[in-house]
This record gives C-alpha cells, structure tokens and sequence, in this order.
C-alpha cells in the first residue's frame, strides 16, 4: 500500500543524497597518445585523473575513497 507520506519522504530523501553528493569540476582536458586526462577541481582541491576515475568521481566516490593525491601546481 502506497501512502503519500511514504512518497514524500522517499523523494526528500533523494534531494538529500544528491545536495551530499560533492561537485566535480573540469578545469583542464589533455589528450595524449590516445589517452585523456582531466584536472579536476572536487571540495576545494585538484587533481589529475583518467577517464575511469572521473567517472567514478562523477558517480559520487570521494577522491580519498580512491586514493587520489591532489595534484602539484608547477
């Protein structure tokens, strides 16, 4: 049996994840050798990732969740 209250928690519920998701962005794009690069901005920091782990990162997995160490700016 389907309740509105029931509803209307499930859909504040899903704001909730999406506003705790953090915000990734693409400050730079490199394309080399057939490979990409991009530096990324995500909270305040940056760093450089390939395709697989930007797309990890745009999923909502933290940049500690996948070890990434912020990049140096030389």
């Amino acid at each position: 049996m389907f309740s509105p209250i029931i509803g209307q928690n499930s859909k504040r519920a899903a704001v909730r994840k999406a506003l705790d998701r953090h915000k990734v962005y693409i400050t730079a794009q490199s394309f080399s050798a057939g490979a990409y690069q991009a530096r990324v901005l995500v909270d305040g920091e940056a760093y450089w990732v390939d395709e697989f782990r930007l797309s990890q990162l745009q999923q909502g997995l933290s940049p500690a969740e996948l070890e990434l160490t912020p990049a140096t700016d030389d």
